[in-house]
């Protein structure tokens, strides 16, 4: 008698614990589910996020040689305008990645919005008054509101969403942001017709819609994740001892993808602009978006596709520095036919385009949600700082030599395949 009640109970637990498993099997995938189909509005919102801070530098980048010429700067200091900003952002997001764990996502992103909006106008007064010492100082507030923006998105779309719908959540995340780097050239190189520092009135209206959008159509899940900062550095250092070897390769990866991205940006804008091309204006712009629309178009494949499939993840990332050694070494052979040029240019951003949503959904899957702004904000730390070197770092190799460009991006990208390939091996299932 007493042994079958026993048996009665373990049957009884056993039913309720399966219960409990498939609830929370049918909660989660509710919650993917809904992310993927009523979330629409909230995919945009979120979205406008990283495109804003794209703008940023992006639309800069047409105006550069020309904005040398109206501040009478060398081409080291008109690459500062660009590397200031991201240098800024990269130094300062450590901070607001723990920040952003403590208080919450949105109560980051909203003031880094106006923060941002406000420095591009004191940006603009700055050229206004031929002052590249305002222009500058304005750079460097607009980089470290910066901080507050892409970085603290990853870390919301990892609090929103689970599974499939998270790896499409980055991929679009991705895609925005190379979507802003399409279309920021494109928008810049207009705006120039009017004055060439008309760039910086736009950014407040930018930073306006995505502010109503952010405010309006996302819902923040409850924040309750407030640690001490001892405890939660510990947290952070145990992450690193456990997870460090792949973690570190792929905050070197993303930022090598950025670095090689943005350099390549400057180099083509500065040489549309010599003999033999004489190309400026938004044909240059529309020249300079081609790359970045094989970016997009592949990012947001890849994050749809790959649904936390660890070998998929690993063969994509791999198949894409590959890509991007093969083209970028070929490229020194055929530098100086433009059409062969950009089309291998072209070839290497779908590769980084490969590269950088399967690192997003590795990095954000990495940890719990109460560490994660500060994991996703190291990996957009590093992105920011390759972002802030490559052009400098491009304008040195250029006076020195074309051919000194591209074999040196095509060593570093051979060296990124080689590590990625021997110390990322992550599992069946990511996250």
């Amino acid at each position: 008698m007493q042994k079958t009640k026993s048996r009665k109970l373990n049957i009884s637990f056993e039913s309720e614990m399966e219960f409990r498993e498939i609830a929370a099997a049918k909660g989660k995938d509710s919650k993917s589910s809904k992310g993927s189909k009523g979330h629409l509005l909230e995919f945009i919102a979120i979205a406008t996020i990283p495109m804003v801070l794209v703008f940023g530098n992006s639309m800069l980048v047409p105006v550069l040689p020309e904005m040398q010429k109206a501040l009478e700067i060398s081409k080291f200091q008109s690459s500062l305008i660009i590397s200031i900003f991201s240098l800024a952002a990269g130094l300062f997001i450590p901070v607001i990645g723990y920040l952003s764990d403590q208080l919450g996502r949105k109560a980051i992103i909203i003031p880094a919005l106006i923060i941002y909006g406000g420095a591009g106008v004191l940006a603009g007064i700055g050229a206004i008054w031929n002052s590249y010492t305002i222009i500058i100082i304005s750079r460097a507030i607009q980089g470290m509101a910066a901080a507050g923006t892409a970085p603290i998105a990853m870390a919301l779309v990892g609090d929103l969403y689970d599974g499939g719908t998270e790896s499409k959540a980055l991929g679009l995340t991705e895609a925005s942001n190379g979507a802003g780097k399409v279309l920021s050239p494109i928008i810049g190189s207009l705006l120039a017709l009017i004055v060439w520092y008309a760039s910086f009135f736009a950014f407040p209206v930018f930073c306006a819609l995505s502010l109503v959008a952010v405010l309006f159509l996302i819902k923040e899940p409850k924040h309750d994740h407030k640690q001490k900062l001892g405890k939660y550095l510990k947290k952070i250092g145990q992450i690193f001892k456990e997870k460090g070897r792949w973690l570190i390769t792929s905050f070197f990866a993303g930022s090598l993808g950025l670095f090689i991205l943005f350099g390549v940006l400057f180099y083509l804008s500065n040489i549309l602009e010599k003999e033999p091309y004489n190309i400026d204006g938004v044909k240059k712009g529309l020249i300079l978006s081609i790359p970045l629309l094989g970016m997009v178009i592949t990012s947001f494949t890849t994050g749809s596709l790959i649904k936390k499939n660890g070998k998929l993840i690993r063969l994509l990332m791999n198949i894409g520095l590959l890509a991007m050694t093969v083209t970028l070494g070929a490229t020194i052979f055929f530098f100086q036919n433009i059409y062969v040029f950009i089309g291998l240019l072209t070839l290497s951003s779908i590769g980084t385009g490969l590269l950088l949503p399967c690192l997003n959904t590795m990095i954000t899957g990495a940890v719990k949600k109460s560490e994660r702004g500060m994991i996703t904000s190291l990996y957009n730390c590093l992105r920011f700082l390759g972002v802030a070197f490559g052009p400098p770092l491009f304008g040195w190799m250029m006076d020195k030599s074309d051919r000194l460009v591209f074999i040196s991006v095509s060593s570093l990208a051979l060296l990124t395949l080689a590590l990625v390939f021997f110390l990322i091996k992550p599992p069946a299932q990511v996250g």
